[in-house]
C-alpha cells in the first residue's frame, strides 16, 4: 500500500515504515503529524485518485527530528560592471516515519 501527499508544495509517494526529509513541520520533535492532502492511494491493485484529494484519507508519520539541510551557495555576478554577492543559506526540515495510511 502507497500513497502521495502534498506538503511544503512539493508531492511525496510514501508507504508504510518509510522515512522521508521534507520542509519544517509546525510540531515538536516526537509529535505525530496527520498529512490530510492526500493526492493517491493505492492499495492491492486498487488505486484511487483524489479530485484533488482522496475523500477521508489521512496519512499519519512521526517527526523523528528537525535538522537542516546541506548549505547551498547563491552567487549573482554581472560581467564588466563589479557586481557580485554571494549568499548562503540552509533549508529547515523535518526527518518524519511514515506510521499508517488510513482510508475512510
Amino acid at each position: 500500500m502507497y500513497a502521495v501527499i502534498q506538503t511544503g508544495g512539493k508531492q511525496y509517494r510514501v508507504e508504510k515504515g518509510e522515512t522521508l526529509t521534507i520542509e519544517k513541520l509546525p510540531v515538536e520533535a516526537g509529535a505525530d503529524y496527520k498529512f490530510e492532502d492526500v493526492l493517491l492511494v493505492s492499495d492491492k491493485g486498487k488505486t484511487q485518485i483524489g479530485t484533488p484529494k482522496v475523500a477521508n484519507a489521512v496519512v499519519v508519520g512521526k517527526v523523528l527530528k528537525e535538522d537542516k539541510e546541506k548549505k547551498i551557495i547563491v552567487f549573482k555576478f554581472k560581467r564588466r560592471k563589479n557586481y557580485q554577492r554571494t549568499q548562503g543559506h540552509r533549508q529547515q526540515v523535518s526527518i518524519v516515519k511514515i506510521e499508517d495510511i488510513k482510508l475512510g
